[in-house]
């Protein structure tokens, strides 16, 4: 039998493979934007320039990233968890959001785009593409408000932006550990539905539980959701203190925090087995390190003191060290300091309704939240950070057809 190739299967050349794409030789291309959110950067595409086949479309952007390959050197991917992710953004598909957005965690070393999770640092982008890209009108200075759709949990988050001579801002105050400079501030409020999973703050309905595990053995964990599904656990079973910067979490440390992760994503039946949970949900729950604040020297070589921050942590992203700290995952780390008997109340400084101040590699992180607490499941109430974002490229990007065929 003749070998087909990518040709012969996207026939016909002359025309485009599917609205928005257009053909050169033996390339497509397509519209890309590159925006940095917070701590994480990313293309964002809109979702009507892309084939509306599922497979179709995580072949073109794992081509767009240079993906699967440990250095994503035919890419524009950044051989980094936090700089291999995209946002796909459309109109909106409810009445009461402005834009679709869908996120994708795209692996660097397997050919595969995560969609089951957000990403809060990504999120600080959404608003200023959408605007940018007249999505959704400017209207009044100073800043306008983009509600916008979670396609991937379902959720709703408002996005308050600051907006300069019919764009989006970009330069304005607000400093982000682990971004250099300074910006503009988008406040992102994630609101009451932040729970992903549809079954509260606690899933589980317990603050703390004990997982199994082989590394190391029995260990109480927290699992909350809020804005992601994520599992706080102590350090010292791991050795660690909590104070650790990414280049002390050894291979050894990393597989078993992953042990933890894989059984925490059975725990919340996302998984059947640790392996399928490595296999199907890389990304969710996220796993993080809480320990009580203490001074330490951050990847800046700034000594961050026990007095600025009402709790230490550190967490994984694909497996690796974060180099800062998830977006949606402090206001998870803030959620849970508020509800007795989780992990994290019980190492965190009480917040007392201010700003919750979380010491990560990078710095100090802030999230603002309110939980309501009774005799059922805490509500919550408010759940908020404060990110910067910046658009860097606009224009085209452009896949080999051979990577797109079946």
């Amino acid at each position: 039998m003749a070998q087909v190739t990518a040709r012969t299967r996207l026939e016909p050349a002359a025309a485009p493979l599917w609205p928005g794409a257009e053909r050169r030789g033996d390339q497509v291309a397509i519209r890309c934007v590159f925006m940095r959110g917070g701590t994480s950067r990313g293309a964002f595409l809109r979702a009507g320039d892309l084939p509306s086949d599922p497979d179709l479309r995580e072949r073109l952007i794992l081509a767009i990233y240079g993906s699967p390959d440990i250095r994503q050197i035919d890419g524009l991917g950044g051989a980094d968890p936090l700089t291999s992710k995209v946002g796909i953004v459309g109109p909106s598909s409810r009445p009461d959001a402005d834009v679709d957005f869908i996120f994708g965690q795209v692996r660097i070393d397997e050919p595969h785009v995560d969609f089951s999770g957000n990403c809060g640092n990504l999120s600080a982008a959404i608003g200023p593409f959408a605007l940018d890209e007249g999505l959704v009108p400017i209207g009044h200075e100073p800043s306008v408000t983009v509600r916008i759709h979670l396609v991937n949990t379902g959720g709703l988050l408002r996005a308050e932006v600051p907006v300069i001579d019919g764009v989006a801002a970009s330069a304005g105050p607000t400093e982000v550990p682990g971004v250099p400079g300074s910006g503009a501030p988008i406040t992102l409020d994630f609101g009451e539905g932040a729970d992903t999973l549809g079954r509260g703050i606690l899933p589980t309905g317990h603050p703390s539980e004990v997982l199994q595990t082989v590394a190391v053995g029995r260990i109480e964990a927290s699992l909350v959701d809020a804005s992601n599904p994520a599992v706080f656990v102590r350090p010292e079973p791991f050795g660690l203190l909590g104070t650790e910067l990414p280049a002390a979490f050894t291979p050894a440390i990393l597989d078993a925090l992953e042990e933890v992760r894989a059984a925490a994503a059975v725990r919340l039946g996302l998984a059947a087995d640790p392996a399928e949970a490595a296999e199907r949900t890389p990304a969710v729950p996220k796993i993080y390190l809480v320990s009580a604040p203490v001074d330490y020297t951050s990847t800046t070589g700034r000594t961050v003191r026990a007095a600025e921050i009402d709790v230490v942590g550190r967490g994984l992203s694909m497996r690796e060290p974060h180099q800062a700290y998830a977006g949606t995952v402090a206001l998870a780390t803030a959620v849970a300091a508020a509800i007795p008997g989780t992990v994290v109340h019980a190492v965190a400084r009480p917040s007392a309704g201010r700003r919750f101040r979380i010491g990560h590699p990078a710095g100090i992180m802030g999230a603002s939240v309110e939980v309501e607490l009774g005799t059922g499941q805490p509500r919550l109430r408010r759940a908020a950070i404060e990110r910067t974002a910046r658009r860097i490229m606009a224009g085209t990007v452009y896949v080999p057809l051979a990577r797109l065929a079946s």
